[in-house]
């Protein structure tokens, strides 16, 4: 998954939003040098991770792009379910997706000495160019498409991937909104597994 569905399915606290913002840029095992509220966010980043791996609903999603596009197809759909559920944000949460940006453009800007040097290297760009909106627009499906696409160990052109998420818009919303739901089911899931055995 990609920023905006990871902040979606975060809790909605301060230190957990930027856990799982953090998710990418952070590896290996998990120690206490953090908050526990940090840690907590890259937990459910990585169990969203691990699911989305090779859930039925996500392998579904990558079946309606073109083969020849191979495992940049995952990439693929990353980008899409981000730019799906910017696009139906105001459906899917209380608070509007420009409202909830600005939120966690604030926090960025005020927690940026307690960024990964990779994602405070970004988190200017994320800002200025309002990338959690932005991905409402095919537009900037297009530019990250390519930007992914450029950075593989060997370049793939994935924009034409647009044409499949033109073709299976209805199909691939489903599918996401299913899976964004499922994803909240487990996160629950094991927060409660997890107050239960405190």
């Amino acid at each position: 998954m990609n920023y905006l569905a990871h902040l979606y399915l975060s809790d909605p606290v301060d230190d957990v939003l930027l856990g799982n913002l953090m998710g990418d840029f952070v590896k290996g095992r998990l120690d206490d040098s953090r908050s526990a509220g940090i840690t907590r966010g890259l937990r459910q980043h990585r169990a969203v991770d691990r699911l989305a791996l090779d859930h039925p609903l996500v392998r579904a999603s990558r079946n309606h792009f073109d083969p020849a596009l191979r495992h940049g197809r995952s990439l693929v759909v990353d980008i899409v379910y981000d730019h799906l559920l910017a696009r139906d944000w105001e459906r899917l949460h209380a608070e509007p997706l420009s409202v909830f940006s600005d939120r966690i453009y604030r926090l960025l800007r005020r927690r940026h000495a307690d960024l990964p040097p990779k994602l405070a290297a970004i988190a200017p760009r994320m800002i200025e160019h309002d990338w959690l909106c932005a991905y409402r627009r095919l537009e900037t499906v297009e530019r990250a498409l390519y930007r992914l696409g450029q950075r593989l160990s060997r370049p793939l052109d994935l924009t034409p991937a647009l044409d499949g998420l033109e073709r299976h818009e209805t199909a691939l919303r489903q599918e996401c909104h299913a899976f964004l739901q499922q994803a909240r089911n487990l996160l629950a899931a094991r927060q409660a597994f997890a107050d239960m055995t405190q």
